[in-house]
C-alpha cells in the first residue's frame, strides 16, 4: 500500500496529505493567474476545473499563451478607457502644455520686446520747432522786437543708427534661442512626466492584480479555516499578503496622482483630471549614440546659439562704441520778422524797418576731452566675456552630455537584462514552483515566496523603462529643465537700458 502512495503521503501521512490536496485544490486558481500578466478585471474566478486546465499546459506553452493572453487584455482594457472617457497621447499632452504654460508666453513677449528696441535703436531723433524774440524792449515794442520761428535737427553720423539696430538685432536672436529653449523644457517635462504617468498606469494595474489575486486568497482560504481544512497560520499568513498589497496598491495609486498634478501644472491647467494615456513603455526603446548627440548638441542646442549670438551682440556693441567719437550734425534754421530801423547807406531804404529775415546754423561736437575711451574699453572686454561664455558652455554641455549619457546607457542595460534575462527567470521559476506544488513536491509558501518575486521584478522593470524613456528624453531635449522657470532674460529685458536709454538722454541734452 505505501508504494502506491504519492512520495509526500510516505512521510506525511493520510491526514496530512488529504489537507495538502484540499489545499492545492483551492490555492491553484490563485495562484497560476499570477504568472498570466493580465489587468486587473481579467483576472480568473475561482473555477478549480479552468485552473486544473491551465497547470496541465508546459512552462513554454504558459509563457507563450501568457504573453498572447496579456497583449488581449491589454487590448480589451484599452477599449473600455476609450468607451468611459478619451484616452490622452502624448501628442495631446505637448500641444496643451506648449498653448498653456505662461513661460512660453512670456518667452514670445521678450521676442516682441528686443524687436521694438531695435526699431527704437534705428530712429531718428526727432526735431525741434519753437519761437525765438529778441530785443523785446517794453517801452518800444513795436520798434526793437524781433521774432523768429525756427526749426532745429541733429544728424547722427559715422552710421550710428545702424550700429545701433544691430546691437538689438542680436539681442533679439537671444531671445527667440530663450523662446526656443523654454519650448524644449516644457517639452521635456512633458515628455518626462507622460513617461513616469505611464509607468504609474501600469504599477496601478501590476498591484491591482496581485492585490485582487490576494484578496480571493483571503476568502478561500477563511472558507477552508472554517470548516477546518486550512490552519490558522495559513489564514493569518494570506491575510498578511493581501493587506501588503493593498497598502501597495494605495502607494501606487497615489504616486500615479501625484504625478498627473504634476502634469496638470505643466500643462498650465490646474483643473487637468488624469486620464487613461496611450502607449507602451517596451514598445521601440530609444538607442542612442553619444557621438551624434553631442554633435547635434554643439549645432543646434539654444544654449549654443544664445551664446554665439551674445558673442555678435558684444562685437555690434563694440563697433557702436567706436562710431560715438563721430560728431553728429547740427541743423538749426529759420525765418522771422525784424521792426529795428533798416541800417543802410541807401537813402532810397532810409527810415524803413528791417522786415523779413532768415537765419542758418551748422554745428559739429568737437570730440577733444570725450572720445568714449570707457565705453570703447568696457565693450572689449565684453566682447572678450562672450567669447569666453561660448567656451564655457560647450565644455559645460560636453561634461553634461558624458554624465546624461552613462546614466541612459546604466538605465538602458537594467532594462535589457530584466527583459531578457530577470523578467523570464522569474516567471519559469514561478512555474516550476507551481508544477512542483502540483505534483505535491513543493509547499504552497515557496509558491508564494516565487509570485510576490515575480511581481516585485515586473515593477522593478517598469520603473527601469521609464528611467531609459526619461534619460533618453533629456539627451534629445537639450538637457533642459525648468518648465516653469522664467525663460531667460524675460524679466531685465523687458525694460529699456544701454543703448536705448542713451539714445533718449541724448535727445534731451540736445
Amino acid at each position: 500500500m505505501l508504494n502506491g502512495r504519492p512520495r509526500v503521503a510516505r512521510f506525511l501521512g493520510v491526514r496530512a496529505f488529504r489537507r495538502i490536496a484540499i489545499l492545492s485544490t483551492s490555492f491553484i486558481f490563485l495562484i497560476v493567474a499570477a504568472s498570466l500578466r493580465q489587468p486587473i478585471d481579467a483576472a480568473p474566478g475561482p473555477q478549480t476545473e479552468s485552473a486544473r486546465n491551465r497547470l496541465s499546459q508546459s512552462p513554454q506553452s504558459q509563457t507563450k499563451g501568457g504573453e498572447r493572453e496579456r497583449r488581449q487584455a491589454n487590448d480589451k482594457n484599452e477599449r473600455q478607457a476609450a468607451a468611459t472617457g478619451p484616452a490622452l497621447r502624448l501628442e495631446d499632452l505637448e500641444q496643451m502644455a506648449l498653448q498653456n504654460n505662461p513661460t512660453a508666453a512670456q518667452a514670445e513677449a521678450a521676442i516682441r520686446a528686443a524687436e521694438g528696441r531695435r526699431v527704437q535703436a534705428g530712429l531718428m531723433p526727432n526735431p525741434i520747432i519753437g519761437y525765438a524774440g529778441e530785443e523785446l524792449s517794453p517801452r518800444a515794442f513795436g520798434q526793437k522786437s524781433e521774432h523768429y520761428i525756427f526749426a532745429e535737427q541733429e544728424v547722427p553720423l559715422g552710421s550710428k543708427l545702424k550700429k545701433s539696430r544691430n546691437i538689438f538685432a542680436q539681442e533679439k536672436a537671444q531671445a527667440q534661442a530663450d523662446a526656443a529653449a523654454q519650448r524644449q523644457r516644457i517639452l521635456n517635462a512633458v515628455r518626462m512626466l507622460y513617461y513616469e504617468a505611464l509607468g504609474a498606469q501600469q504599477l496601478v494595474e501590476v498591484r491591482g492584480e496581485l492585490a485582487k489575486l490576494a484578496n480571493e486568497a483571503v476568502g478561500v482560504t477563511g472558507e477552508l479555516f472554517n470548516t477546518g481544512a486550512a490552519d490558522r497560520p495559513d489564514m493569518l499568513e494570506i491575510q498578511v499578503e493581501a493587506r501588503r498589497a493593498r497598502l501597495d496598491l494605495v502607494m501606487a495609486e497615489n504616486e500615479r496622482d501625484q504625478v498627473w498634478q504634476q502634469i496638470a501644472t505643466v500643462a498650465g491647467d490646474p483643473f487637468l483630471k488624469p486620464a487613461r494615456l496611450v502607449g507602451d513603455l517596451e514598445e521601440d526603446l530609444p538607442a542612442l549614440k553619444q557621438e551624434q548627440l553631442l554633435a547635434t548638441l554643439l549645432r543646434e542646442s539654444p544654449e549654443v546659439i544664445h551664446a554665439q549670438a551674445g558673442i555678435e551682440r558684444a562685437r555690434a556693441s563694440l563697433a557702436r562704441a567706436k562710431a560715438e567719437p563721430t560728431p553728429n550734425l547740427f541743423l538749426r534754421g529759420g525765418m522771422g520778422y525784424s521792426t529795428e530801423l533798416l541800417e543802410t547807406t541807401d537813402p532810397r531804404l532810409f527810415g524803413r524797418k528791417t522786415g523779413p529775415e532768415v537765419f542758418a546754423e551748422v554745428g559739429v561736437r568737437i570730440p577733444l576731452f570725450n572720445r568714449n575711451q570707457g565705453a570703447i574699453a568696457a565693450a572689449s572686454a565684453e566682447l572678450d566675456f562672450a567669447g569666453r561664455e561660448a567656451r564655457r558652455v560647450e565644455l559645460m554641455l560636453r561634461a553634461r552630455t558624458a554624465a546624461a549619457f552613462r546614466t541612459y546607457q546604466n538605465a538602458l542595460s537594467v532594462a535589457t537584462e530584466y527583459q531578457k534575462q530577470i523578467i523570464p527567470r522569474a516567471r519559469q521559476a514561478y512555474e516550476l514552483y507551481l508544477t512542483s506544488f502540483k505534483q505535491m513536491a513543493a509547499a504552497y509558501p515557496q509558491v508564494l515566496i516565487s509570485q510576490r518575486t515575480f511581481f516585485r521584478v515586473r515593477a522593478e522593470y517598469i520603473r527601469a523603462l521609464v528611467d531609459v524613456w526619461q534619460n533618453a528624453t533629456q539627451l534629445q531635449g537639450f538637457m533642459l529643465t525648468g518648465a516653469l522657470d522664467a525663460p531667460g532674460g524675460a524679466s531685465s529685458g523687458m525694460g529699456g537700458t544701454g543703448e536705448a536709454g542713451a539714445t533718449s538722454s541724448q535727445e534731451d541734452q540736445h
